[in-house]
């Protein structure tokens, strides 16, 4: 996931508390592929948003980078001998029903959700990788590294409501749609995967812990709107 330099560590880090071959690893790096597939093709399509050359560039770039980080999660699952795109197939409503109504209108909002929309994936995932064994948190760790691609978005993004205010106010708006929207189908999978559940209760042992992980990409949501000055 091409997420800029937004990302930051969990917000507590823990020892591994599962098993290398728990189930839950498998269908986490199913998530992921998906999700790296469906990121690869909306950036594609989007980067035709793009008003010059510079912006097409970056798009380009960060397409390059999400199906690189595909490739490493289909090797590591080919290596547990899965069916790798019948599992990504499972994922697929999921991450369509999310793009679907997070489809930007004009270039603003597609950067927009470039450089926040990456990073919220990214919580949720690094959020679970300290759980898992050295070896599958790496792989995690790899599929969410930095590449700072989308850092450009951010400078684009305050270039544009400083030449024109007007944009603040939609934008900010866009900004918390991508985030409910967001908070919406992490839940809807949480609930629909009882082993990726587990993975998750893993570093939230109870109720209030959960509500607490979900706090903190709220907040860290707003620091990156904030970035962008849209606060």
């Amino acid at each position: 996931m091409s997420s800029g330099s937004q990302t930051e560590p969990p917000v507590a880090a823990v020892s591994p508390s599962v098993s290398a071959d728990h189930p839950g690893i498998t269908e986490l790096f199913g998530v992921l592929a998906c999700g790296e597939l469906a990121a690869f093709y909306r950036l594609t399509s989007e980067a035709l948003m793009a008003p010059g050359i510079r912006g097409r560039v970056a798009m380009a770039s960060m397409a390059a980078a999400e199906m690189s980080h595909f490739e490493i999660l289909q090797e590591e699952l080919q290596r547990r001998e899965v069916d790798v795109y019948g599992l990504v197939s499972a994922y697929e409503a999921v991450l369509d029903r999310y793009h679907a109504s997070t489809v930007p209108s004009t270039w603003e909002e597609s950067l927009v959700k470039v450089y926040v929309g990456d990073g919220l994936a990214a919580d949720f995932y690094l959020e679970m990788a300290g759980t898992l064994p050295a070896e599958a948190e790496a792989v995690v760790r790899a599929v969410m590294s930095e590449t700072g691609h989308s850092d450009f978005a951010v400078t684009a993004i305050r270039d544009a409501v400083t030449a024109d205010p007007n944009l603040k106010s939609p934008l900010t708006l866009w900004g918390r749609r991508l985030l409910g929207e967001a908070i919406t189908q992490t839940q809807y999978v949480l609930a629909g995967q009882d082993d990726l559940t587990e993975l998750l209760f893993s570093v939230e042992t109870d109720l209030n812990g959960i509500a607490g992980f979900f706090d903190s990409i709220q907040e860290r949501h707003g620091r990156r709107m904030a970035d962008m000055g849209l606060a």
